[in-house]
Parts: C-alpha cells; structure tokens; sequence
C-alpha cells in the first residue's frame, strides 16, 4: 500500500469511469479539483480507560465507547455484557457475530443490534466519512488491537464539470483504551503504516425493537 502525494494513476484526466476502489470511491469526467487535508470527525465522545491491557477488557471499552449507553454495553446487566464477554477479542467476525441481532435490556425490553463487519478490501471513503459525519465512532482492528476510530483526514477530488468526487482516507484517527493519558490518541497513516496489518473495521448501532 502507497500514500497519496500525487495523483495516482487511476485519476488521470482522461478517466471516465466509476472508480470504486480500495478507500476511494467516486465516478469521475475530465479534470480534478484538489482539496487535500479534510476532516471529519465525532465529538464528545466518553473518556473510558481499559481496566487491564487484556484484549477482553480493551475490547469491552472500545465497544462502550462506540455505544456511549451503559444500558446496551458493556457493564454489569446491559443488553451486550454476556454477549461481549463471549466474543473472542481477537476476531472481529466472532465480536460481530456475537452482537449482532436481539438482546434484552436489563427490564426485559428488547433491542435490535447492527453489527456490520468490514474486511480491509470492503472499507471505502464512503462508509467512513458518512458514519463518523453522523457522528457515530467504529471500531478498527489493527495489528491485533483494537481502537475506536473516530475520525478521518481525507483528500476531495472534484470534477468541476459534473460536480462528481473521489475521497481518499489518508489518516484514520483512533483512541486506544488501554491509556488515557497522551497514548490514547493515536493516527493510523496510509503513507507509513502498513495496512496488510489492518484485520477488519466493525460499524455498530441499535434501536429499539
């Protein structure tokens, strides 16, 4: 996997095609305009620290951070507690598996859980800036960690004939539960981090049944 410090290949001006590829999806015309370094991120988010560096524990503060509602996870009679503390840590597609479809609250009322599963191929701009503008965080496995992802720099290109646009994920904003002190913020670089060491991106949500 490459950085973007110039403009690949597949966005040449002469493209005329639907580009959907890896982190980058659009359909582009002629010509490109250039707005690199744009943000989207999700605020206020809780600042919950792991108990231990065990991935269980680590994984249960990442999954309550993402849901920042201590009745659908992770504590002591949520919705989520035995299902999470059932999941492996470190397989993402057991975690979603686990979680997902119809849990209980802790007065019997039912609630309907979405755990989505992205494999590295799967996750593109467009999930990714869509999801966290709404301002709901995901969960990132990376080099079998996992972290909330709550936010994203990206490059814009534009057609300023068609109005068409290509997004491209440079950075990936992430918190690591295990701390709370300056460790906890850290930045996953497309240009220097290497992405084979990506396993999966969960996307998480629930409503009332």
């Amino acid at each position: 996997m490459t950085g973007f410090r110039s403009l690949p290949p597949w966005l040449s001006i002469t493209a005329k095609c639907t580009v959907a590829s890896f982190l980058a999806v659009a359909c582009l015309a002629r010509a490109q305009g250039y707005y690199p370094n744009q943000e989207v991120r999700v605020s206020r988010l809780a600042v919950l620290r792991a108990r231990s560096h065990d991935p269980s524990d680590v994984l249960l503060t990442a999954l309550e951070t993402v849901l920042h509602d201590r009745d659908i996870c992770c504590g002591k009679d949520s919705a989520l507690e035995d299902s999470a503390a059932r999941a492996d840590p470190l397989s993402a597609k057991d975690v979603a598996t686990k979680l997902q479809g119809r849990h209980l609250l802790s007065d019997g009322r039912p609630i309907m859980v979405t755990a989505e599963y992205f494999e590295p191929a799967a996750i593109n701009s467009g999930m990714l800036i869509v999801t966290l503008r709404d301002q709901h965080a995901l969960l990132m496995e990376w080099n079998s960690r996992w972290y909330v992802c709550y936010g994203v720099i990206y490059t814009k290109y534009v057609d300023p004939n068609s109005g068409m646009e290509l997004d491209t994920i440079n950075k990936f904003l992430l918190l690591d539960t295990r701390y709370s002190d300056a460790r906890r913020e850290v930045v996953f670089d497309r240009a220097t981090d290497d992405w084979s060491k990506v396993q999966a991106m969960l996307r998480l949500s629930f409503a009332p049944q």
